[in-house]
């Protein structure tokens, strides 16, 4: 049996969303494009039918790999959550100490972990040095650019 995996009831919504469209739309097309491409005759040079077998693979792999980790999800419910210690699903401002600058994390599980929208992986090494810690603590983490110091300067729940 799998090990269950941390998930933000909106990033499992949003995975059971993307497999009902690859099943309902995208998978329909492709059986239409692979259809269609049979009638054109001869299969072994017919670059529509193996391109169109492809994508089909592609759209199935998918398919197989959403509904994995849909089973595997753990849902944790963060709107019931409080407090100023940092926990999965907080979100939290930190300010970096030598420059100043703020950030905003959430820290969500790794299947819906998207860093350009400010949601990191509670298993990355910036959630794990955040994991635990409460408002005004010092934070020191070693990432791929170096060392970096945070101080966090608030933490909530209400996303």
């Amino acid at each position: 049996m799998a090990e269950k995996v941390p998930m933000t009831r909106q990033g499992y919504e949003a995975l059971l969303n993307e497999l009902k469209h690859l099943k309902s739309v995208v998978r329909p097309q492709v059986i239409e494009a692979l259809r269609m491409a049979r009638a054109e005759g001869d299969l072994s040079e017919n670059a529509e039918f193996h391109g169109a077998r492809e994508r089909q693979g592609l759209v199935e792999a998918k398919i197989r790999h959403l509904e994995a980790q849909i089973a595997n999800a753990e849902v944790i419910d963060t709107r019931s959550l409080i407090g100023d210690r940092v926990v999965f699903g907080a979100t939290v401002r930190v300010r970096d100490v030598e420059t100043g600058e703020e950030k905003t994390f959430r820290l969500v599980g790794p299947d819906e972990a998207d860093p350009q929208k400010g949601s990191i992986s509670i298993q990355s090494p910036v959630g794990r040095a955040l994991v635990g810690k409460q408002l005004g603590d010092a934070v020191q983490v070693t990432v791929p650019k170096g060392a970096l110091a945070f101080e966090i300067v608030a933490v909530n729940f209400d996303t």
